[in-house]
């Protein structure tokens, strides 16, 4: 599953590879030692690289995206980066600029076609898994949407552990949670099947140990822990989706500008009692308290509030911060923006069915 550099080295100078487009994040591009390789391994090639400018992904950036790789028109897509970058990368492989595209992904219903050329994409962060899976997502007038289509899967990925030690703790650790969050989401999801609780497994037993280490003391092995965690989560929540905790992440993001995996751990705990508490009224065609009882196994704790302590320790010592007063996030003020850009879709997965009234009261204990 991890590969080397020779791996790379191998995939760039096939022959077929003439033109190739390189989309990528301008720090992480640097400070990961990504930089260095590539521009050996382009030696050859006719490369045209672009850094993306939004922190999130946008429509106007994606639109220029689009339109500078259908003018360059490259025999490979590559994309070397977050999660930001891969989403960006996914959605312009497969996505037109159309005048009208930001109405189309309002409502969910963009005609998608075909690749424009062989994407492949190499994460610099280990966390959103997002190389496996047939989602991404892109913000049009601040909101959150989700793009969901077989499509949008990268045609291959390289996972290299030594690209992802440099990268900013604060940025390891909102991504880091992301892989938790996904794996346990995964779990309890409306649509969890036997391979998704495989994947899931796995990749707790990876993170729950590596995570706090490779924060603290970044190397080789924690690294490559981390990645593969990331990676099997991934797996995980392409088949299953993500439940309430992602779902109602996005307005935070979008309005207080959290990163996403930050975003994912204000309320992780109050969500997960909410399910655990309301079991007998799940609509799901799986033993909800069981699946909870191997939650409980994998972070070796007993019952629900033990394994929320072992969340807010692994937050506290990510330095996750959730407060909200310290976040600057009026919830009384905000009540209402933060209800309208709940993800639906997300929301759908939950175990246990959620109405704004629900999502307000369980964010409002953070008060």
């Amino acid at each position: 599953m991890i590969n080397s550099y020779d791996d790379i080295k191998n995939f760039i100078k096939d022959n077929s590879f003439k033109k190739i487009f390189v989309l990528c994040g301008k720090k992480s591009f640097s400070n990961s030692g990504a930089e260095i390789l590539f521009q050996k391994l382009f030696i050859g090639k006719e490369v045209k690289l672009i850094y993306k400018n939004s922190n999130i992904p946008i429509v106007e950036e994606l639109v220029t995206i689009i339109k500078t790789i259908k003018e360059f028109k490259p025999d490979l897509f590559l994309a070397i980066g977050g999660g930001a970058v891969i989403d960006y990368a996914k959605i312009a492989n497969t996505v037109d600029a159309l005048p009208n595209l930001a109405e189309l992904i309002i409502n969910y219903s963009y005609p998608f076609k075909n690749k424009l050329t062989k994407l492949a994409v190499i994460p610099t962060t280990a966390g959103s898994g997002a190389e496996v899976t047939s989602n991404a997502v892109i913000y049009v007038n601040g909101i959150k949407y989700s793009f969901e289509n077989e499509l949008l899967i990268p045609d291959e990925f390289f996972l290299i552990p030594e690209f992802l030690t440099s990268a900013p703790n604060k940025i390891k650790a909102s991504a880091g949670f992301d892989s938790i969050a996904q794996a346990i989401e995964s779990l309890i999801s409306r649509k969890s099947t036997e391979r998704s609780v495989e994947y899931a497994t796995k990749s707790l037993k990876l993170a729950i140990n590596g995570f706090v280490p490779f924060l603290e003391n970044p190397n080789l092995n924690n690294a490559t822990e981390m990645s593969i965690a990331s990676n099997l989560a991934g797996k995980a929540i392409n088949i299953s989706k993500t439940t309430a905790p992602h779902a109602v992440s996005y307005p935070f993001t979008s309005l207080f500008n959290i990163s996403h995996g930050h975003a994912v751990s204000l309320f992780f705990e109050n969500f997960l009692k909410f399910n655990y508490e309301n079991f007998e009224k799940s609509y799901i065609s799986f033993d909800l308290q069981k699946r909870f009882e191997l939650i409980f196994s994998l972070f070796n704790v007993k019952d629900i509030n033990s394994l929320n302590s072992k969340i807010t320790l692994i937050k506290k010592s990510a330095s996750l911060e959730d407060n909200l007063l310290k976040l600057k996030i009026d919830l009384e003020k905000n009540a209402q923006r933060i209800i309208n850009g709940v993800n639906l879709l997300r929301l759908g997965n939950n175990p246990v069915k959620l109405n704004d009234k629900d999502i307000y009261k369980i964010i409002r204990k953070k008060i």
